[in-house]
């Protein structure tokens, strides 16, 4: 790769900014991933967005923390603000198993070498900060901050953790898909708004001395109450969960012993399809910083030639953070939008013709919104498809039919897979396919849009775990199975089901894994996509590990915490089964 700046990205060194005339940037973002232009990594997007009105942003990816503090002093006071996130992922999932032993790699750094972050990224980039520049605002982002935006339990320390305001000392937090909400920052700073006007931006957090006015304000149980009472906690999560899933959300607050808040405003609401269209038609390089020369970027290469369809999933797996990030409600692309980012990626000397992945969090949501959108904005169900679909929402695939139809005219594309995955509770039931469209789609998906492997997730075969999962019975899986193999057959294909499963997740015993690995419609199925469960911030699941209790119901949950025993319950996984 050539190592000269070309002068499109934001600068990462003061060489590069010198080369674009500046004396210094508006705003400076430190992240703990290596700095793709990507529209798969956050860093990239909140920078074009940034730059895309007008702003200078210059990136300091994976500032070393250890020495001198050089990284941190390089581009010096930014006119606005820092922006600092973990990277793509939560710094503590990054490093660590569900054994809790040390990664040996990071798919997010140049060569896969592991150390380049350090453990709670967020907050040890924002004391520094906040220590050198304790005069310069301090906001937070990305995955780690918005899943720790509120009381929470870390499994790493095994204890409740307050908000990560309060450990990291950030002046604001922006919790989900930030795009909006920095701008707004970016914008009431740039203005010289004193700190009541920002504080009344959406989808943002801060600490407060005092309640916000007005009606409306949903007090939580305090950090202390959570950390003296589980069931406290278990209430807390359930009320945030409740609300966070609606289109009226109100002003959260939590109080801590020192007398201060940490409140939370209400998102903004949903994108429309213009306002997605402009975040990724913004004119993102797609390849790696040339700071890195042909270094090998391992998340990079798994991604560098998919193609994002929408965000958000109403799925609501309890040990899921899709929704509590990207949020519930679906917001879909344009076909006109993704055929123009696929023309772009045709005219690239590296790309052969495949795209790896046409797909989102949820592949085959594309589109799906409820069908009146009045219910939708006084529902509080924190699932459309569990315990059952939803009747108000609109499972139709022939918007994904449409959009493959799209991709396929398009010329220099071979084969476009979808990787991401699927829920076929949304097109099947135990007695077959919803209508023509439902079948139709599921034949277009294995035939023309799997390498081989279609690779789907009914996570567990028992009732009782199923139900702390919110995931649809086995049947379903059953049925899927044979319309599979009925399909495969027809067409002469040799191609593989894939199933993925959680072991030692709440509710989950040995007698359970016992039996899952004895089911009989798994016979000739290698379990190799499996995984022991890691319970991570703001989830259902992470809340029922630590408390023992289901927030949902109150009732009572066994939960499987010794580390040899979890290992037992993985085992069945690699038992041999009769064909």
């Amino acid at each position: 790769m050539d190592r000269e700046y070309p002068g499109n990205l934001p600068p990462t060194s003061v060489k590069e900014m010198k080369l674009l005339g500046w004396d210094r940037p508006d705003i400076i973002l430190f992240s703990g991933d290596a700095f793709v232009d990507h529209p798969s990594f956050g860093t990239a997007v909140i920078a074009r967005v940034l730059m895309n009105e007008g702003y200078r942003v210059a990136v300091v990816p994976q500032p070393n923390w250890r020495d001198d503090l050089r990284d941190f002093r390089k581009f010096g006071v930014p006119r606005l603000f820092f922006g600092v996130n973990s990277g793509v992922m939560d710094s503590m999932v990054n490093h660590y198993t569900a054994q809790k032993r040390l990664r040996s790699n990071d798919a997010y750094t140049p060569e896969g070498k592991a150390g380049y972050r350090p453990d709670y990224a967020v907050t040890v980039y924002s004391t520094i900060l906040k220590k050198l520049y304790p005069d310069t605002p301090v906001v937070i982002g990305g995955v780690e901050a918005s899943l720790r935006r509120v009381t929470h339990y870390d499994y790493w320390q095994d204890r409740l953790l307050p908000s990560v305001l309060v450990d990291s000392g950030a002046d604001v937090l922006v919790y989900g898909m930030g795009e909006r909400p920095v701008v707004e920052l970016a914008n009431a700073f740039a203005d010289g708004a004193d700190i009541g006007t920002v504080r009344k931006i959406r989808q943002i957090a801060y600490v407060s001395e005092k309640l916000p006015k007005g009606n409306g304000l949903l007090v939580l149980p305090s950090y202390e109450e959570c950390l003296k009472d589980k069931k406290a906690y278990a209430r807390h999560f359930s009320l945030i969960e409740k609300h966070a899933n609606s289109y009226s959300v109100p002003v959260i607050a939590e109080q801590y012993a020192d007398g201060k808040y940490v409140v939370v405003n209400p998102p903004f609401l949903p994108m429309t399809e213009k306002e997605i269209d402009a975040v990724y038609d913004l004119p993102y390089t797609k390849k790696p910083h040339p700071r890195y020369g042909e270094k090998h970027i391992p998340a990079y290469e798994m991604i560098k030639f998919s193609i994002n369809t929408h965000r958000g999933c109403f799925g609501g797996c309890s040990f899921c953070t899709i929704a509590a990030h990207q949020g519930k409600f679906i917001q879909s692309r344009s076909v006109d939008s993704i055929v123009r980012e696929i023309v772009r990626l045709t005219e690239r000397n590296d790309f052969k013709g495949v795209i790896s992945d046409l797909g989102a969090p949820t592949a085959n949501m594309y589109r799906m919104v409820g069908r009146k959108s009045s219910l939708c904005a006084v529902c509080h169900r924190k699932s459309c498809l569990f315990p059952s679909v939803c009747p108000n929402m609109e499972t139709s695939h022939k918007p994904q039919l449409e959009l493959f139809r799209e991709v396929a005219k398009i010329k220099g594309v071979r084969r476009a897979f979808i990787g991401s995955g699927i829920r076929y509770d949304l097109f099947l039931d135990r007695n077959g396919f919803f209508d023509a469209d439902a079948r139709r789609y599921f034949e277009e998906l294995v035939v023309n849009h799997t390498s081989g492997r279609l690779k789907v997730a009914p996570e567990h075969t028992e009732k009782t775990v199923l139900k702390y999962m919110n995931k649809p019975d086995f049947s379903l899986f059953e049925r899927l199975r044979m319309e599979f193999d009925s399909l495969v057959e027809k067409k002469g294909l040799r191609y593989q089901l894939v199933p993925y499963f959680i072991s030692s997740h709440p509710g989950c015993t040995v007698s359970d894994m016992e039996k899952l690995s004895k089911n009989r419609f798994l016979r000739g199925i290698n379990l190799e996509q499996v995984q022991d469960f890691t319970p991570t911030p703001m989830t259902k699941s992470s809340v029922m590990y630590y408390t023992g209790i289901d927030p949902d119901s109150g009732e009572r949950v066994f939960v499987e915490k010794n580390q040899d025993r979890k290992r037992e319950q993985k085992k069945f996984f690699t038992i041999k089964r009769k064909i």
